[in-house]
């Protein structure tokens, strides 16, 4: 290895931010071929996180961190969302049991890389790929320890959890996060409602926010919002709610 590629290498770790990855096609663009990196793993100055991600040999990389190399170094859109996100916000203040899952959404057509999809993060992953709401509304940048990974804001995520309702999200848990959301911003909501292709994710937000009775709610202009036409059995056997045309949980009904 010649002193200035070592050299070259060593800034490189040393700019670096602890616990995110290298991912291989970015050493390629800053010069550390293939055939380098193969050379450092074997000598000990890169560990491999699976094809195509490295790590500093004594490095911890969690998933915020691995996120924050497929947003950074290959600009792929994805984010977390849904209740990940209103964790990382401090807004769900409760873990479920059995632990918390990780939520990550991009839109359709997108496949996370191998060795992110594989890699035992401590945590079940759920990666959703959607088009029911573009992908640049809604989303924020969230400070990690010592980086920013996009996430989505709560006015977002709100909405990704009714969009994995009832099948990977509890409809009751679902208002229990609504309850917590006395802060959303009419503005940011009207444009996400307004673009939101989902009948079922706006009939039940809307549902849930008059429950709530949050101040916002009455800043909505709810004739922009296309709610479909019909009847959306969102459970079979629910409880009918016939201003929003839904059929929902008893549990639900009742909380």
């Amino acid at each position: 290895m010649s002193t200035k590629k070592e050299d070259k290498l060593k800034y490189m770790l040393e700019a670096h931010k602890s616990g995110v990855p290298f991912l291989a096609g970015w050493l390629e663009q800053h010069g550390i071929s293939r055939d380098l990196q193969k050379r450092y793993r074997k000598s000990g100055w890169l560990s491999s996180l699976g094809a195509g991600a490295y790590k500093r040999p004594h490095d911890s990389v969690a998933w915020p961190g691995a996120l924050c190399a497929l947003q950074e170094q290959l600009a792929f859109p994805v984010h977390a969302g849904a209740l990940t996100a209103l964790s990382r916000q401090g807004t769900a203040r409760y873990v479920r049991l059995g632990g918390e899952t990780i939520f990550l959404f991009s839109g359709t057509g997108r496949t996370l890389p191998k060795w992110f999809s594989d890699y035992e993060w401590g945590a079940p992953l759920e990666y959703i790929r959607t088009s029911f709401l573009p992908e640049d509304i809604g989303l924020s940048e969230h400070q990690e320890q010592n980086f920013t990974i996009r996430i989505s804001s709560s006015e977002r995520a709100i909405l990704e959890c009714l969009y994995l309702a009832p099948e990977r999200m509890d409809l009751v848990e679902c208002y229990q996060l609504m309850e917590g959301l006395a802060n959303l911003r009419p503005k940011l909501l009207q444009e996400l409602l307004e673009s939101c292709k989902s009948v079922k994710v706006k009939r039940l937000f809307l549902y849930m926010a008059d429950k709530a009775g949050h101040q916002w709610r009455t800043f909505l202009d709810t004739d922009r919002f296309d709610l479909g036409t019909g009847d959306r059995a969102i459970v079979k056997g629910g409880v009918y709610v016939s201003k929003f045309k839904i059929s929902i949980p008893e549990e639900l009904a009742n909380v």
